[in-house]
């Protein structure tokens, strides 16, 4: 789709002073690896489709919603414009009913700014749009976690801007992610892996319990 390389050279175009600005093509052996998948195995008709950073690619999504069609395009380490970039690859070819999107949290710490990161995710939103308009695009917000408190100020900024894009647009839902993974007011250490950063089993089931009811209702509709 040269829509979706367009709309993501204006947004690299727009982030290419930010710190550790990489190339999107790093990741064309996973994206490779999608494609083989689908070969092998036919996806889910107008699957829910879950896509973005490692968040995503480490959750067992069949365990989570084993009664819905689920599809899993998460993938390494990635930031909001690495899924803009393969956006005709891994989000619209498969023409979802519902598209699940977590990413951002790799982009505040490696140094784009919240302005960027809300600007990223619109260039999404906006290929989804034009490409699928009855599709609605839940954004899970950027979670808190251990290992990433002295970024949680720029990634609550962050998330004050993409709830505000969100708002009043048709089909965009903000969901807000970190306060079920919160102690006290900080990220329980309980739900997450030694890493500080990746959620355990524990941590998928509060997420789980957040989205269900947004996609039984997209069921129904």
């Amino acid at each position: 789709m040269k829509y979706a390389v367009f709309v993501y050279a204006l947004t690299f175009a727009q982030t290419a002073d930010a710190p550790k600005a990489r190339d999107p093509k790093r990741w064309e052996a996973a994206i490779q690896a999608f494609e083989q998948q689908d070969e092998n195995a036919r996806p889910p008709k107008e699957p829910i489709l879950f896509v973005g950073s490692s968040s995503i690619r480490m959750w067992k999504l069949e365990k989570s919603f084993p009664d819905l069609p689920v599809l899993n395009r998460g993938f390494g380490g990635s930031v909001v414009a690495d899924t803009v970039y393969f956006a005709d690859r891994i989000v619209t070819n498969y023409k979802p009913s519902v598209i699940v999107f977590y990413a951002g949290d790799n982009d505040i710490a490696e140094g784009k700014s919240p302005e960027q990161v809300r600007d990223d995710f619109q260039a999404l939103a906006e290929i989804v749009g034009k490409e699928l308009p009855k599709t609605r695009l839940l954004f899970l917000s950027i979670k808190p976690s251990p290992s990433r408190l002295k970024f949680r100020e720029k990634q609550k900024q962050a998330n004050g801007l993409i709830q505000a894009y969100c708002r009043g647009r048709a089909n965009l839902v903000y969901i807000d992610s970190g306060e079920v993974l919160l102690s006290d007011g900080k990220p329980d250490p309980r739900l997450f892996l030694n890493d500080g950063l990746h959620m355990n089993a524990q941590g998928y089931e509060k997420w789980a319990k957040l989205l269900k009811p947004h996609l039984e209702a997209a069921k129904r509709e």
